[in-house]
């Protein structure tokens, strides 16, 4: 399994952010949000105006999305995301 973060602050603010938390999976910048557009995660945001849509998308061994969540919670979520794949 592997775990892909994308924003599209720039890769310098990705690094910060990763120390701070501790996490160790890779991020990505999408500093056009073409790619954040291109799964759905970038768009209005009800009161915020455009940006990210928090959302996971599960991606199977053969390249196909096989499940997408948008507008999650992190508390929580993980836990949903992981019972999907079992």
């Amino acid at each position: 399994m592997r775990i892909v973060g994308m924003s599209p602050d720039p890769v310098e603010a990705l690094r910060a952010f990763q120390d701070k938390y501790g996490l160790h999976f890779t991020f990505l910048s999408d500093s056009d949000h073409a790619t954040l557009e291109a799964y759905g995660a970038w768009g209005e945001r009800p009161g915020r105006g455009p940006g990210v849509i928090r959302s996971t998308v599960l991606i199977g061994p053969d390249g196909r999305i096989e499940r997408t969540w948008y507008g999650v919670k992190p508390d929580g979520h993980a836990q949903e995301v992981l019972e999907a794949i079992r």
